[in-house]
């Protein structure tokens, strides 16, 4: 994972504890509910419903929140770090401890805050996927309780909440459906991982298949130079995270892709067991943010892998 990537997990695990303030009697629902998209599911309480805000349930009347992360595993040491370095300095009566759930067993933080005069009783749970079913799974749930919301979930109620915490296989198609982005043809090309924050990973063949093949990855990103000059420097630096090693740039240039300003990137390498592999790198500029997309083949299949790599870049359009 990039430092990027992970400065960007501790945020959220941040902004899900200090920012997300937002029924009747402490009945639980038979079955669990996944948020779109998430391999994380639960059964809310109360009268907590899907929330339209963020990956999670919230009771909007009582300001209480659910909010759901679904990482990659290697987002768990640096999780795990700030659990016990940072938070017992924030809470009040915390009290850290071992939780089973359904599906596993985690970290369980808990205690309360003081926020613009209102107390707030926090809950976090953390911990990885373990077994075959669902892998590549790091989780983490932070619930939020006003004091006023207390008596309609307690600490017994959010408790058999998190308890009955479930997961299921990578539902690919909601995954799909929540990304800013769509695909109007995969020219051959199998998704292969959704990466919640906005990456999609395309592959040839089946992940069984140990022979070199062609994938490609699609990622939406905030920001991006708004001076055309600067473009060209930072197609290039983004080029140094790319999955190949030994880079050699054979060409640069602004190109317009799907009428938007854009910037093109080839270059050769070698491949994660030293196997020649051609790239091509593509940047479609936005407003406040920009589209990349990545294409990485064994130079032997070049020809045919980048006429499939411009057929999918030219189908991707905004949802």
């Amino acid at each position: 994972m990039s430092m990027r990537c992970r400065l960007l997990f501790i945020y959220l695990f941040a902004a899900a504890w200090m920012g997300l303030g937002l029924g009747p009697g402490p009945s639980v629902a038979a079955e669990p509910v996944f948020p779109p998209g998430l391999r994380i599911g639960l059964e809310p309480p109360g009268d907590l419903k899907l929330s339209a805000r963020f990956p999670g349930f919230e009771d909007s009347d009582r300001k209480v929140a659910i909010a759901i992360l679904d990482l990659p595993a290697s987002a768990y040491p640096e999780l795990e770090s700030a659990a016990f370095t940072r938070l017992p300095q924030e809470l009040q009566n915390m009290k850290r401890e071992s939780f089973p759930f359904e599906s596993g067993i985690g970290f369980l933080i808990s205690g309360t805050v003081q926020q613009n005069g209102v107390t707030l009783h926090r809950w976090s749970l953390l911990a990885q996927a373990v077994g075959a079913t669902v892998q590549n799974l790091t989780m983490l749930i932070n619930v939020e309780v006003p004091e006023a919301a207390l008596s309609v979930y307690p600490d017994a109620v959010v408790r058999k909440a998190l308890a009955s915490v479930t997961f299921r296989p990578a539902p690919i198609q909601e995954q799909l459906g929540v990304l800013p982005f769509k695909f109007g043809d995969l020219s051959g090309f199998k998704v292969m991982q959704v990466i919640p924050t906005g990456s999609v990973i395309l592959g040839d063949g089946t992940p069984e298949n140990t022979n070199p093949q062609p994938f490609m990855i699609v990622s939406i990103e905030r920001g991006g130079p708004p001076e055309a000059a600067d473009r060209g420097m930072f197609a290039r630096d983004l080029l140094a995270n790319t999955p190949v090693r030994d880079l050699a740039l054979q060409s640069a240039e602004p190109m317009r892709i799907n009428g938007a300003q854009g910037h093109e990137i080839r270059a050769q390498g070698k491949g994660p067991t030293g196997d020649p592999v051609s790239l091509v790198q593509w940047i479609r500029f936005g407003s406040g943010s920009y589209l990349r997309v990545i294409g990485v083949s064994p130079t032997d299949k070049w020809d045919q892998s980048f006429t499939r790599f411009r057929a999918v870049r030219d189908g991707i359009s905004a949802r």
